[in-house]
């Protein structure tokens, strides 16, 4: 089994939404972050994959029909080149609810208050599970928010620019056949006829809003997400 469906969009455009809806369409395993965080003995293949443009995609992805979501994006071209008839999936928003969604979850999840530090550091020295999700965030933090955004994501006019060179990247090198830009707010019709699917006869899932990303943060947190 090989990855048919490459997911090219940014975190907090829906990803995870259309993680549950390629699900509900016959995808039945599709990597996200969620995978990576209950598995984060998994982090080595993508460290692999950043240093040297590969890694063992077949241990990485057995059994896994589709990958949306970080840690896939950054190396949408490597996985395109390991799977050349997959179909690229660009999820897309527009950039002023993607900024602001992505401050109030994610970057504030890298970067905790000082009031809330030493709890941190304690729940995590005391749970070896949480010390390996921590390297995942970690890495997360270098790949996602401060590599690409030069480690000046609250400079919002920096951050749009990157936002939108990702995009218009992935537009120019994924073959047009291949790709389908997608906003979630479109439903089903466009994911469907692009898949060759049928349209399921119930609204397409709309997940991981900010209270959802908030709540699976705490059970992180508690130990209780693993």
């Amino acid at each position: 089994m090989s990855i048919k469906v490459i997911g090219a969009g940014f975190p907090r455009t829906g990803t995870n939404t259309l993680r549950e809806s390629l699900q509900k369409l016959g995808y039945v395993k599709t990597y996200h972050m969620k995978e990576l965080i209950v598995h984060p003995e998994n982090l080595h293949y993508w460290e692999t994959l950043s240093k040297t443009g590969t890694t063992n995609w077949e241990e990485l992805y057995n059994g896994y029909q589709a990958t949306v979501d970080f840690p896939c994006y950054p190396w949408y071209k490597e996985h395109l080149k390991q799977y050349p008839d997959a179909k690229v999936i660009l999820t897309m928003r527009p950039f002023e609810n993607w900024y602001s969604s992505v401050y109030s979850t994610i970057w504030q999840a890298q970067n905790p208050p000082e009031s809330q530090k030493a709890e941190m550091s304690q729940k995590i020295t005391a749970n070896p599970h949480l010390q390996l999700v921590m390297k995942v965030m970690e890495f997360a933090k270098t790949n996602f928010t401060d590599a690409p955004f030069q480690g000046k994501f609250l400079d919002k006019d920096l951050a749009e620019k990157v936002y939108n060179k990702h995009n218009e990247e992935v537009k120019k090198y994924v073959p047009a056949k291949q790709l389908l830009v997608f906003d979630v707010t479109e439903g089903w019709e466009p994911l469907c006829t692009f898949l060759g699917m049928p349209v399921p006869d119930e609204p397409l899932p709309h997940t991981n809003k900010r209270e959802d990303f908030k709540a699976m943060l705490g059970e992180l947190m508690s130990g209780h997400l693993v």
